[in-house]
């Protein structure tokens, strides 16, 4: 689902028109371009808090700045230690149309047979660097180890991807797997010695 947002553009900057548009319930945001080019925005705090509840780090988000709309991530927040409320936000603007490399993060879903039986779930790397166009790109991928036996993983070639998607990271990395611990392992020769009573 597309996410949208509202903004309008502003002229004023500096410390004094940030307190006095946070007063009136609105965020002071920056949208950077590829250039380093920046346009000063206007944010409707309510409206980006409840965007930014759905929201990754390889999120497009489609910025609606007064009719003239663009696509970017939102690459850093500022929040208030004491409210948590966001203060300040940077947007990095990506081009519709061009091929675009970010990493999207995995999340782990479902309960493994393994971990029924005895065994131990165990996670391996988090996000997978990826290469597509902007539309294409997933906000997270998601993993379900629910048929995830002992003994077993789930390794990056194992992931169900777009066709569209390029990924970069290698293919044996581990995203999951349900190692197995035994309780009836047999004592070694030492143990045993240890363990058996002395003779008179």
């Amino acid at each position: 689902m597309e996410k949208i947002l509202k903004a309008s553009v502003r002229t004023e900057s500096g410390k004094g028109v940030a307190k006095r548009l946070r007063r009136e319930g609105k965020i002071p945001a920056v949208a950077y371009d590829r250039t380093g080019k920046s346009t000063l925005l206007v944010l409707n705090q309510a409206d980006f808090v409840k965007l930014n509840k759905d929201v990754t780090e390889s999120t497009i988000v489609t910025v609606d700045a007064d009719g003239k709309d663009f696509e970017a991530f939102i690459k850093h927040i500022d929040f208030d230690i004491l409210s948590g409320l966001p203060q300040h936000v940077d947007f990095y603007q990506v081009e519709r149309g061009k091929v675009l490399r970010a990493k999207v993060s995995v999340v782990i879903t479902g309960n493994p047979v393994g971990v029924r039986e005895g065994g131990v779930l165990e996670t391996g790397i988090t996000e997978i660097d990826v290469e597509c166009l902007p539309k294409d790109l997933p906000p997270v991928i998601k993993v379900d180890v629910t048929n995830l036996g002992a003994n077993q993983a789930i390794h990056v070639r194992d992931l169900d991807v777009s066709k569209d998607v390029k990924v970069h990271t290698p293919e044996d990395s581990v995203i999951a797997v349900v190692k197995f611990i035994r309780s009836d392992v047999p004592e070694t020769p030492a143990e045993a010695t240890e363990a058996a009573p002395a003779e008179a």
